[in-house]
Order: structure tokens, then C-alpha cells, then sequence
């Protein structure tokens, strides 16, 4: 019975998300890829997989951008209708996962009407994933209570923006300090949804969301170095649903240096093993390329 129950909101949608990892690029797939020479060669390969048509309709030369966009519709499109199809907690599952991807448009936004760039210059270049319709009135804002007032109420980020209100000017320190602060929210909040729904998604997603807190955490730290960013107010942008919560947090915080922040990650040996190899040399890879990697790998499997 509960089988049937389950089919009736998750078996068509089940049914999607099988059909897309058996899509999923094979080993095989990527050994023909490397061996090409150019794009043409690209799309000719991936004419014989589930990636045969995003590129079917594109005209000679084909570029890099054309590729990246048409792989990014294809993205939308897919995640779209599974959203349009889902039932709760399903939906306002996939809802929080477009939510980083408006944070991240909204700090383009301002940053770039900061920098006097037309709105209509900065809309085509958001995430679609993140779009919302109040998007065009940012240009606005002079403060974070008249963003909050006159945009952002009415978006599912309004509970996130909450701590970031003030009436403060929007400058290059404040709005890195509304994105740290969205970002802190909206992991804690995405964290305790996932936790609540228990099961495989609680083991599944609370083990992502837990290394992108301590990423953030770690990587504010480091970049506050030698800011106006006093200790206190660093530590108020950590997102507190880590691994490093509480202790790692408080070390973190009363860090001066790159070193201290290394000798706290040597407590932690998933992160200590980051540090080692890690530069800012030409041809080094940055400790951030070393926490993509570790993602990448780690929770490709999951």
C-alpha cells in the first residue's frame, strides 16, 4: 500500500531521475572526449549520447559560450518540470536548491548597478534557476532595509535577509557582508529542513550541506585577513551547521593568520589533508580549487 501511495506523487518523477543517471556521461564517454580536437568534434561525439540534441539546431562555428549556455538551458528545463511535477516535501525541496542561485544573482545585481552597469546589461547574465520577477527593481536600493523593503519581502529570501538589515550604504564590504549572511542563513535553514526529513535524504544532504558550511567558514576566515572585518563580526557569518560547530567555529574566529587557520583544520583530517600542497604560486592549486576537488570527488558517489 505504501508503495502505491508513493507512486501516485513520486513514481512518474522516480521514473525521470532514473532515465537521467542512465544519461550520465560513462567513463568511456569522457576517454572520446579528450581525444577531440575541436568542438565540431564534440558535438559529434555527444550525438550518440542523451546529449545528442542540445547542440542540434547550432550552426558552424560553434563556441565555448553557445556550448555553456545550451547545456545550462537544458539544465532548467529538466529541473523546471521535475519541479512543476513535485508535491511537497519534494517541492520545497527543489525550491531550496534554486535558493543559493538567487543569492547569487541578487549579489550581482547590486555589485554591478554599484559599478553603473544597465539592469538590462546584468539580467541576461543571472542563473535562470535563480530568477525572480523583482529582479529588475534592485537598481533602487541605495541601503539593505530599502533592498529588503522595496524587493526582496516578498521572495522566499526575505527570512534569510532578516540579520542583514541596516541602513548602511551598499558598498563592495557590505555586500560581501549580505552574501556571507544569506548564505549562513540559508545553509542553516536548507540543513534543519533535510535533518527533519530524516532518512537518506538527512544522511544524504546534511553531509553536503555540513563541508559547505565549513568551506565557507574557513575561506571568510582566510579572507578577512588584513579587512576592516573585526573578529566578532567574522564570526557572525559562519554558518553554524558544520562539522567545525562549535569548537573548530570558535578557533576559526580567534585566528590572525593563514597558519592558525591550517593548525585548526589539522584537527579535522578530511580538511587538514586540504591544506597540504595547497598555494597561491602560478600553478599552484588554491586551497578553494582544493575544496572543489574534494567535493567533486567525494560526493559524486553519493
Amino acid at each position: 500500500m505504501k508503495g502505491c501511495l508513493f507512486n501516485i506523487d513520486g513514481g512518474y518523477l522516480e521514473g525521470l531521475c532514473r532515465g537521467f543517471k542512465c544519461g550520465i556521461l560513462q567513463q568511456s564517454d569522457y576517454l572520446n572526449l579528450v581525444q577531440c580536437e575541436t568542438l565540431e568534434d564534440l558535438k559529434l561525439h555527444l550525438a550518440g549520447t542523451d546529449y545528442g540534441s542540445f547542440l542540434a539546431n547550432e550552426p558552424s562555428p560553434l563556441s565555448v559560450s553557445v556550448i555553456d549556455d545550451k547545456l545550462r538551458e537544458k539544465l532548467v528545463v529538466e529541473f523546471q518540470h521535475m519541479r512543476n511535477h513535485s508535491v511537497e516535501p519534494l517541492s520545497q525541496f527543489l525550491d531550496f536548491i534554486t535558493y543559493s542561485y538567487m543569492i547569487d544573482n541578487i549579489i550581482l545585481l547590486i555589485t554591478g548597478t554599484l559599478h553603473q552597469r544597465p539592469i538590462s546589461e546584468l539580467i541576461p547574465k543571472c542563473h535562470p534557476l535563480g530568477s525572480f520577477e523583482q529582479m529588475e527593481a534592485i537598481h533602487v536600493a541605495a541601503t539593505p532595509a530599502e533592498l529588503y523593503n522595496a524587493v526582496l519581502v516578498d521572495t522566499p529570501l526575505a527570512p534569510f535577509f532578516v540579520d542583514c538589515i541596516s541602513e548602511q550604504d551598499l558598498d563592495e564590504m557590505n555586500i560581501e557582508i549580505i552574501r556571507n549572511t544569506l548564505y549562513k542563513a540559508y545553509l542553516e535553514a536548507f540543513y534543519k529542513f533535510c535533518k527533519e526529513l530524516g532518512g537518506t535524504t538527512a544522511d544524504t544532504m546534511c553531509e553536503i550541506l555540513a563541508f559547505e558550511a565549513d568551506r565557507r567558514a574557513i575561506i571568510i576566515t582566510i579572507n578577512s585577513f588584513g579587512t576592516e572585518l573585526g573578529k566578532d563580526d567574522r564570526a557572525k557569518l559562519y554558518p553554524r551547521c558544520g562539522r567545525l560547530n562549535p569548537d573548530g567555529l570558535a578557533a576559526l574566529a580567534r585566528a590572525d593568520d593563514y597558519e592558525q587557520v591550517k593548525a585548526v583544520a589539522e584537527y579535522y583530517a578530511e580538511y587538514s589533508a586540504l591544506f597540504e600542497g595547497a598555494g597561491n604560486n602560478p600553478g599552484d592549486k588554491t586551497l578553494e580549487d582544493k575544496f572543489f576537488e574534494h567535493e567533486a570527488s567525494a560526493f559524486i558517489v553519493i
